[in-house]
């Protein structure tokens, strides 16, 4: 069986361990060097990121988000280990972690680093599609002649490199399609290698949950489980046009992927159509404070990925979910197109501000739609609002501060929230 040592990227017959290096780091699979459908995911990015600039942090619970107040945005295996997890109300991490080292995050920095692993899965092949600043799905197929090494090989080397010369980690997973290779790069994290081949598909999937399937959320489990459905082996004894009346069009793609059938392909060309990003509660909140908070925080984000992606966009969308999971989206078509955080902030605050909101969300979000290049952006200003031009002239002026001294040389008050 054909195996593959990840730390010198030597080929063998199946072992434990590589018999030229000896490390344990090895992957084995009668499939291995036959597929060509990759998800590569960054290792909790962000705190990667942190803890490669800070060594000192090596060991310990690394928390990224706001103050006392605020929520976890993200974590480090340590202290995801330790209970805490992306959303958490601060206060709760500390109660869990108290020797939680708290930063703030570095959005500029965390675009760069991106850019830079990007830039390297460009040397491998142009077919690649971007899911967030720390994942992608890559197809390989037909490359093996041009770097005359399979898939695999140039995968493992991928992750290697990324390691070497950024000091970032990333799990790959590595299939015959988008849906198994995503379910793969998941299953052996942090540093991880999996493979989900042809031949195992349907038996690998039989006892899954249906909460496997990617865009089956909460809402979604909850319908399937009053159907009876609650593993793939249930979704498969479901006839194909029962589930398609039931269900509708999401029925279709059920049936098909609790076979393991998935015929999207890796979309490198696909248009860029809205910029959005959301967070999920930890614990259900109506706190003004801290809903605004995210607003600003989400803002931040969403104008960071415009700005590194050089677009704008001419509508803001506002997005809140209940607690009893019903949603609520609003949006603005605006005068001009924008992708300021603080104008995207005080569109999504208006519209939060309009639905008179005051029970608990377990979600919100904000993003911008019918993008169109940066150059057609924030040029005109918002005629009702005279300080407008002025506070994107200092957005402008912190982006470049941040730039050259770091995303902490200057923070607005309501990001600590």
């Amino acid at each position: 069986m054909p195996s593959l040592c990840r730390a010198c990227l030597q080929s063998f017959p199946d072992a434990r361990r590589c018999p030229r290096c000896g490390s344990p780091r090895v992957t084995t699979h009668p499939e291995l060097f036959d597929l060509s459908i990759a998800h590569m995911d960054c290792d909790a990015f962000y705190a990667s990121v942190e803890k490669r600039d800070r060594p000192e942090l090596a060991d310990k619970p690394v928390i990224i988000g706001g103050g006392r107040r605020g929520v976890v945005s993200t974590c480090c295996y340590v202290a995801r280990i330790r209970g805490v997890r992306s959303a958490m109300p601060m206060f709760k991490a500390l109660a869990i972690c108290p020797d939680a080292v708290i930063i703030k995050g570095r959005m500029s920095l965390y675009v760069e680093v991106s850019q830079a692993i990007r830039a390297m899965m460009e040397e491998l092949t142009p077919d690649i599609e971007p899911l967030s600043l720390d994942e992608a799905f890559l197809d390989l197929t037909g490359t093996a002649r041009l770097h005359g090494q399979p898939p695999a090989v140039m995968l493992a080397r991928l992750v290697a490199r990324m390691q070497a010369e950024l000091g970032i980690t990333g799990s790959i997973g590595l299939s015959h399609n988008k849906f198994l290779a995503k379910i793969a790069s998941d299953l052996d994290k942090p540093r991880g290698f999996s493979v989900i081949g042809a031949a195992e598909t349907e038996t690998f999937l039989a006892d899954k949950p249906v909460g496997i399937i990617w865009g089956v959320g909460l809402v979604g489990q909850e319908s399937l489980k009053k159907a009876g459905i609650n593993t793939i082996a249930d979704l498969r004894r479901w006839d194909r046009a029962d589930l398609g009346r039931r269900f509708g069009s999401m029925g279709d793609r059920l049936w098909h992927l609790a076979r393991g059938q998935d015929r999207r392909r890796v979309s490198a060309r696909r248009p860029v159509k809205s910029i959005s990003k959301e967070t999920t509660f930890h614990e259900n909140t109506a706190d003004p404070d801290i809903l605004d908070g995210h607003l600003w925080r989400l803002a931040e984000q969403v104008s960071a990925r415009a700005k590194a992606k050089g677009l704008a966009g001419r509508v803001v969308t506002m997005k809140i979910k209940r607690a009893d999971f019903t949603s609520v989206t609003r949006r603005h078509a605006l005068s001009e197109p924008t992708q300021m955080a603080d104008r995207i902030y005080r569109e999504g605050r208006a519209l939060f501000d309009a639905l008179g909101w005051s029970g608990p969300a377990r979600l919100i979000g904000v993003g911008i739609s019918d993008l169109v290049p940066e150059d057609q952006a924030d040029r005109a200003g918002d005629l009702l609002d005279p300080h407008a031009a002025r506070r994107a002239e200092a957005e402008r002026a912190t982006d470049a501060i941040r730039a050259r001294f770091g995303e902490d040389a200057i923070r607005k008050g309501r990001a600590l929230r």
